[in-house]
């Protein structure tokens, strides 16, 4: 068992923490300073310089006096951080991220201020029920003292009578590593989500890799990775999994899902390895599938659970479904128009992007029928979209029925 100091990871409480907020503000490069971690490793984003899919890195927070951080001291918490799109473009990619965080750390510039993007993220937390939320003022280093607390002050009036309303504020600048430790404080204070070790196992599918290198040999291949968090329950190697809705087949010309099933062989919370996972921080599942079966996120979107636990795929949803007055995405001041029968949206249901056609409207209630099944709980929170002028911009949310 791999330990940190003189505590094993399975032994610390953990939280996952996601970075939100308007692209080029400094998220990446504040999960950098704060983890020695670039999230963003995928070829097409270091050359862009933009997070496309979710990112992770992660650090175990120590306490050494009064004093936080991740290089010396006592173990107290697991951290692992979601980096998530800033793009508006990427709004479905953002949701699914929200769906596995405990906290948001929402990033906005001093120099830049509040933009579109840190509008609707902010409105997504929400849709998704992240009430808890640490608002970093970052890139301090790069405005007078004077436009630092002009800049402070747009803020607080920003998230006046919002979720984040009462939340701290840490003007922070993560090229310079001003002000570091106190998000570390902050991420150390914050109070824990209850956990559920207690029920059936649900975990939720972010990403899907194959880990192995080009011309590994045989004997030195690794099974289909999942990635994501395991939202109650607890999971063991060697328990037997099934994914749901799974993989994708056509028969026919119909298209069928069909249930994966397959054995844990090992779990990881970045890189360390441990013998049983509980609920809460992102998690990483070696299993046995042929690796084909993961790679390229075939199975994002998708739960698994101990077999013969899951419920059945839906093609159908019914939400009590709550609209916002105005668009938050864009640049124009948009109304938002009520719900319309027939019209397509795109719903978010935990990581599972999937887009619907609204067959009914009761007082509170849509029903929809969907173009791609999902696995979906009663009292589950959905983010509802619907695509203005070529882009899907979240408009409202809802909960399962």
């Amino acid at each position: 068992m791999e330990q940190s100091g003189q505590v094993s990871i399975e032994k610390l409480p953990v939280l996952n923490v996601g970075m939100v907020g308007h692209i080029d503000h400094g998220k990446t490069t504040l999960l950098h300073t704060l983890t020695g971690k670039f999230a963003d490793i995928h070829s097409e984003e270091l050359k862009r310089g933009i997070t496309i899919k979710l990112g992770y890195a992660d650090i175990v927070l120590k306490k050494l006096g009064e004093k936080y951080g991740a290089k010396e001291g006592i173990p107290i918490r697991y951290i692992t951080f979601v980096d998530v799109p800033g793009h508006e473009m990427l709004m479905a990619t953002m949701l699914s991220g929200a769906a596995i965080i405990d906290v948001a750390i929402l990033v906005i510039a001093a120099n830049e201020g509040i933009k579109p993007q840190t509008r609707e993220h902010l409105v997504a937390l929400q849709a998704k029920k992240i009430n808890k939320v640490i608002i970093v003022q970052n890139k301090i280093d790069l405005v007078t003292k004077e436009q630092a607390i002009k800049s402070y002050q747009e803020i607080k009036q920003f998230i006046k009578g919002t979720i984040a309303e009462n939340s701290e504020i840490i003007p922070v600048s993560a090229q310079q590593g001003v002000n570091i430790d106190k998000l570390y404080e902050s991420l150390a204070l914050i109070e824990l989500p209850e956990r559920d070790r207690n029920s059936e196992p649900l975990f939720i599918i972010a990403r899907s890799f194959d880990i192995n290198r080009p011309g590994t040999d045989a004997k030195n291949l690794h099974g289909g990775v999942l990635g994501g968090a395991l939202k109650r329950g607890v999971l063991k190697i060697g328990d037997e999994i099934e994914i749901k809705p799974g993989l994708l087949t056509e028969e026919k010309h119909h298209k069928i899902y069909e249930t994966v099933r397959t054995k844990v062989v090992s779990l990881y919370r970045g890189n360390h390895s441990i013998k049983e996972a509980g609920p809460g921080g992102s998690l990483a599942i070696e299993t046995e599938l042929d690796m084909t079966m993961t790679k390229a996120d075939n199975l994002s979107g998708c739960v698994a659970g101990i077999a013969g636990t899951l419920p059945e795929i839906k093609n159908k949803l019914k939400l009590k479904a709550h609209c916002f007055n105005m668009v938050f995405g864009a640049e124009e001041s948009i109304k938002v128009d009520e719900f319309k029968v027939s019209e397509m949206l795109m719903l978010s249901v935990n990581t599972s992007i999937s887009v619907g056609r609204v067959t009914g409207i009761f007082e509170d209630e849509i029903s929809l029928e969907l173009n791609i099944p999902v696995i979906a709980f009663s009292k589950d929170n959905v983010g509802i979209a619907r695509n203005i002028s070529g882009h899907w911009r979240l408009i409202g949310f809802g909960e399962v029925v």
